[in-house]
């Protein structure tokens, strides 16, 4: 028997009942191209998909929104690459409220301090960063679960350098920490967001995704 979801939506494209944060929702432009309502407070109706970039694309395929919406849509095409630049410009938001509201820290030797000694919530390198950079950082993170001070977190490579620079305000960086607290953790929930999106695993209790 299929679990019930409590206050869920259905996905347009599996039917199953999930829960709110596991889906986008998309509602047609006036001129009617679809767009991707990720705050959920467009108006008209609205058609949920779960938020993975397959399912997205086997919408498209299967023509299932303009059935859902009741009406032909437009923007088709590009619908799942401009999903994706969405998430990343809301990652990229938070990145920099979170920055203002003091809960990132960056360079290697902070970062490595907050790892080890679980002040950190989460790692972020750049996806185009140093492979070497990247294995000694996640090796600190790594030291800080074994020793116990630290728990669990996850490991994010999902934005370049010129991204998290600029959303930072700083030069060339390649390597943060999330540190706890309202801010820091709203980042986290957008990142793990683009994460799934992609099919990616964010790297936890001392494992690593694979190298971009």
């Amino acid at each position: 028997m299929e679990e019930v979801v409590m206050n869920g939506r259905m996905c347009i494209v599996s039917r199953r009942s999930l829960e709110a944060d596991l889906l986008v929702r998309f509602v047609a432009a006036p001129d009617g191209r679809l767009v991707p309502d990720l705050k959920r407070r467009l108006p008209g109706r609205g058609a949920h998909v779960e938020a993975r970039r397959e399912v997205v694309e086997l919408a498209v395929k299967r023509r299932i929104f303009s059935r859902a919406l009741k009406q032909d849509v437009s923007g088709l095409e590009t619908l799942a690459d401009d999903l994706d630049a969405l998430l990343v410009r809301s990652a990229l938001g938070s990145l920099g409220l979170a920055r203002k509201a003091g809960q990132i820290v960056t360079g290697s030797a902070k970062v490595d301090a907050a790892l080890r000694t679980g002040k950190a919530a989460a790692s972020l390198h750049a996806s185009d960063a140093a492979p070497d950079g990247v294995r000694k950082l996640d090796g600190a993170r790594h030291a800080g679960e074994v020793s116990g001070r630290a728990r669990p977190t996850p490991m994010f490579r999902l934005l370049g350098a010129d991204e998290m620079s600029l959303a930072l305000g700083g030069e060339n960086v390649v390597h943060a920490a999330i540190l706890p607290g309202s801010a820091g953790m709203a980042l986290v929930k957008r990142l793990e967001a683009l994460s799934a999106y992609r099919g990616e695993k964010a790297g936890r209790d001392g494992e690593s995704p694979p190298d971009s």
